[in-house]
């Protein structure tokens, strides 16, 4: 079945991690044997390859770069314009693979459509389709730059990552949106550009429901009902991306799976995490809507973990394709299944670009 994963740090991985995507995910492993700078050294998940393997043929591939004030304690960038050159680097490494024939940008309905039908032919060494959205607002220095990045192809921008940013407060920070958010909301909407509600905190998450009136959808993210931290939704928030004809996109972090993870020390089949709690947040998101039109797949595979944090069942991406035969099993028709697959976020996409 095609698959559509709506959250992928691919540039990320090839341009901090230094993973040529090209290769086997099994090569990549055996590149990295004895490493330690990163925890998931070794323990990737994603390629290009497995991408195929698993007929992930269209994803929302990020860019990101965080700046950090003098008192942030968090990973990032000491200048605004830092975060725009390393943004623009991960840009390049797109770009390279567009030229490879590995990647191919999408960015308008045509280019979907188009896309659609070459996955749907025997074409043996397809390119993998994404379309470029920018996880954290940071490095937009002011307006142009996102007028700038629009013109790249951008389609997708989520405001803050973790912490508090330049135009919004983040996960595991507290605070609204201010004048700069509201700025930056008036841009996007101008733009049609997505709205990524993801990694929102609690208050400038209602602040930005009061504020912006555009598409918005949730890259990848699961339900407080099951992990109560903040970087989860809760009901209301379900409730209210729903009635605004938003998806939302599973995660795969297992933190956000199970309760009570303890970084590096956990273990996925201690903990009992597996694909069956994707399921169980589909469950629920599927009940609070009564259909099964608002609700997908992000996995945030390799977006700074690997096997060691994630479900015991993946090991790599090709593995999605045990999704399924698992909603099958919970009563799920077919058509169900292709709308969580791919359907539902390619409705939106046809809907807000056409």
């Amino acid at each position: 079945m095609f698959i559509f994963d709506v959250h992928l740090d691919l540039s990320m991985n090839a341009m901090e991690w230094n993973r040529d995507l090209r290769l086997p995910v099994s090569e990549i492993r055996e590149r990295e044997k004895g490493m330690t700078d990163k925890p998931d050294r070794g323990n990737n998940t994603v390629s290009f390859p497995a991408m195929r393997e698993g007929h992930v043929g269209l994803c929302v591939a990020t860019q990101i770069a965080r700046y950090v004030k003098k008192n942030n304690p968090l990973p990032g960038w000491h200048s605004q314009h830092q975060a725009w050159a390393q943004t623009q680097g991960q840009l390049a490494w797109y770009k390279a693979m567009e030229n490879e024939g590995e990647m191919v940008q999408i960015t308008d309905l045509g280019g979907l459509d188009n896309h659609l039908q070459l996955w749907q032919s025997e074409k043996e060494h397809k390119p993998i389709g994404y379309i470029l959205s920018l996880e954290g607002a940071d490095s937009i220095v002011d307006m142009g730059y996102l007028e700038r990045s629009y013109e790249a192809g951008l389609r997708a921008i989520g405001p803050a990552h973790y912490g508090p940013g330049i135009y919004a407060h983040g996960t595991d920070s507290v605070g609204g949106i201010g004048a700069k958010g509201r700025e930056l909301l008036k841009k996007i909407e101008e733009l049609n550009l997505i709205l990524d509600a993801t990694h929102l905190c609690d208050m400038s998450f209602w602040e930005t429901m009061t504020a912006y009136n555009g598409p918005v959808w949730a890259s990848h993210s699961l339900c407080r009902k099951f992990v109560d931290h903040n970087r989860q939704f809760t009901d209301e928030q379900l409730k209210e991306l729903i009635q605004r004809e938003a998806v939302i996109g599973m995660v795969l972090d297992a933190w956000m799976m199970v309760p009570n993870w303890v970084r590096r020390k956990s273990d996925p089949k201690a903990m009992g995490v597996s694909l069956e709690i994707m399921a169980d947040n589909i469950d629920h998101i599927c009940q609070l809507a009564g259909n099964t039109n608002h609700v997908g797949i992000g996995t945030d595979l390799d977006g700074g973990f690997g096997t060691e944090q994630g479900p015991y069942d993946v090991d790599t991406i090709a593995d999605l394709q045990k999704i399924p035969e698992l909603l099958s099993k919970r009563g799920y028709t077919a058509s169900d299944i292709e709308n969580i697959t791919s359907q539902n976020y390619l409705n939106f996409l046809r809907r807000v670009w056409g």
